[in-house]
This record gives structure tokens, C-alpha cells and sequence, in this order.
């Protein structure tokens, strides 16, 4: 049965990290490109970054761009989000999501095929 599943959300003091986990089962997940999403409170879903299935390319949301960074490990089904300078309004819902994507990186706004249930994180102080 095919599963997406997040983990490491939590509340974290601006300026702080954290490291989300994206675990995949029950289908072929190093053919697929992997991209985090966020939906803030009261807010439109958007993209935050993606990586391609070959971990060569990624791209970020220019809100993002040199405080987090995507990772994957194919051979443990795994992707990951490295948040660092967390800012308040990086709080949000955190979805991980998969789709199968041939040409270097689907872009941000690309149509996923399987999502996961997300993890909330929360940037307070």
C-alpha cells in the first residue's frame, strides 16, 4: 500500500532548525521527484522545493532559497526538508508529495500524484 508519511514538525524560536522526514512505502520511490509543500493558516498550498528522482536538481521558492535545503536517500525510500533561520512566518503545514517526473525537476506549482498527511511546524517564540 502505497504511503507517504512526515515527520519532525514541531515549535521552534526564530532563527531555530528543524529537519523534516518524508518516509515512502509500497511503490517505486526513486522514480519519482519529490517536492515539500505548505499551507499557512488561512492560506493558499505552495511549493516550497523539489528534487529530482536522481537527486541532481532541485529548486526552491525564492522564500526559502538559502535557509532550507531538500534531500533524498533512495536507498532508504527517505526525502528530507533542512530548515534553518526558521522565520515566523515559515509556520505552516508541511506536506511531502511525490510524482513521476522524467526531465531534471517538476516545478513548484506542478500537479503531484500522491501526498502525504503533513506535520505541522510552528515558528514561535
Amino acid at each position: 500500500q502505497l504511503s507517504l508519511v512526515e515527520s519532525g514538525g514541531g515549535l521552534v524560536q526564530p532563527g531555530g532548525s528543524l529537519r523534516l522526514s518524508c518516509a515512502a512505502s509500497g511503490f517505486g520511490f526513486d522514480t519519482y521527484a519529490v517536492c515539500w509543500f505548505r499551507q499557512a493558516p488561512g492560506k493558499e498550498r505552495e511549493g516550497v522545493s523539489c528534487i529530482s528522482r536522481s537527486r541532481v536538481y532541485t529548486n526552491y521558492a525564492e522564500s526559502v532559497k538559502g535557509r532550507f535545503t531538500i534531500s533524498r536517500d533512495n536507498a532508504k525510500d527517505m526525502a528530507y526538508l533542512q530548515m534553518n533561520s526558521l522565520k515566523p512566518e515559515d509556520t505552516a503545514v508541511y506536506y511531502c508529495a511525490v510524482v513521476y517526473y522524467n526531465v531534471r525537476v517538476p516545478p513548484l506549482n506542478y500537479d503531484m500524484r500522491y501526498w502525504g498527511k503533513g506535520t505541522l511546524v510552528t515558528v514561535s517564540s
